[in-house]
């Protein structure tokens, strides 16, 4: 497959309301899109880095540099996608920038074949559970009606961001509004450190699916240990970004389930080979979200339809966070979202709605091989 040029496209979008976490709020999400074209087809794919580097090292403008620098002049022009990963490989780092300009190869060349990205990854089913995450609010009751008005939605799984100071008295609060029946996670976003074990403790009485990332994200040894002092699962979240990291701390016991994000972890690829791993050593895996648009979304829900992804993932309805989607909405049916079965990632932008919402555009031609 020939790749003639790829098109870098800054976009703004508002949130429906302020999403805080540990590390900050957000009310608009920055994001960077890339389009792969080629003279059979184009194809899309979005890069996960927020506006600062808060997540992660990662951010958009510095996204959007290393991939004109480096990642793009780096492809090959004809190539299928592993011919692309292997290109990119001897940049080290930028695994979000990495995985948006894989994603969208792979999607023009799926479209190209007419293949839908869920079976060239190995979906096994055609829906998809869907979990909230749900923001650090100001008082219990908002916490409660927001909750309470995402189960009348239909999420089939609730995660509370958690941070120092709301932890306990929240998860307490809404296990005794809505019972113990209700699935029911929590992310600290790497918020705690081992000398808070006692109080992460005292979280196990309220039988939750998980605690995600409570530690630091570069600390596999101590999350290790923390797993000793409490019964709750641990889940590893920024911790793991290749499956070289699973697999350490799966040697380690540093946790027994894995959020895989596609772009932490530098694209699909990747991502269904730490799929593979931990299916292989029985941990379980979900799929996490970063505030996604239908684009991302729609390759997620491909992603979280592998065999091995048996917890719901935060695959939220587009309506959860925004007015407007730039592609038409995922909408929750029976807690669930229809994975995607047309060619590629199965959704295209809407051109107006994504004109909208767009603050720039850059094209960068892929020079031809020479003769």
């Amino acid at each position: 497959m020939k790749i003639t040029g790829i098109e870098l496209r800054r976009i703004s979008m508002p949130l429906l309301g302020p999403f805080r976490t540990s590390f900050g709020t957000q009310t608009r999400r920055e994001l960077l899109l890339v389009r792969a074209v080629t003279p059979e087809a184009e194809g899309w794919g979005e890069c996960a880095a927020m506006a600062d580097p808060l997540y992660s090292a990662e951010y958009a403008d510095g996204a959007a540099d290393v991939l004109r620098r480096f990642l793009i002049p780096a492809l090959p022009a004809h190539a299928d996608v592993h011919a692309v990963g292997r290109a990119l490989h001897p940049v080290k780092g930028h695994r979000m920038a990495k995985a948006a300009l894989e994603t969208a190869v792979l999607d023009a060349w799926l479209r190209a074949a007419g293949q839908s990205f869920a079976s060239f990854l190995g979906a096994a089913a055609g829906r998809v559970p869907a979990g909230v995450s749900v923001g650090i609010m100001d008082s219990v009751p908002e916490l409660l009606d927001a909750v309470g008005g995402y189960l009348q939605e239909g999420y089939v799984r609730i995660k509370l961001k958690i941070q120092p100071g709301w932890d306990v008295e929240p998860v307490r609060a809404v296990r005794e509004r809505f019972g113990p029946d209700v699935p029911l996670q929590v992310d600290a976003n790497a918020a705690y450190t081992l000398a808070d074990a006692p109080l992460l403790a005292r979280l196990d009485p309220f039988g939750l699916l998980l605690v995600e990332q409570p530690l630091a994200h570069d600390d596999l040894v101590q999350h290790a240990r923390l797993a000793r002092r409490i019964t709750t699962p641990i889940c590893l979240d920024e911790s793991v970004e290749s499956a070289e990291h699973a697999a350490a701390a799966i040697s380690l016991g540093a946790c027994s389930v894995i959020n895989i994000k596609p772009g932490r972890v530098g694209g699909y690829l990747e991502a269904r080979r730490i799929h593979d791993l931990c299916r292989a050593h029985g941990v379980a895996v979900w799929c996490g979200g970063m505030l996604e648009t239908g684009i991302g979304r729609a390759a997620n829900v491909a992603l979280a339809a592998l065999p091995g992804f048996t917890l719901p993932g935060d695959t939220s309805g587009s309506s959860r966070y925004y007015a407007a989607d730039i592609t038409a909405p995922f909408e929750l049916a029976d807690g669930h979202l229809t994975v995607p079965t047309g060619p590629g990632i199965g959704v295209e932008p809407i051109p107006e709605l994504l004109e909208e919402v767009t603050v720039a555009t850059e094209w960068i031609p892929v020079p031809a091989p020479p003769a």
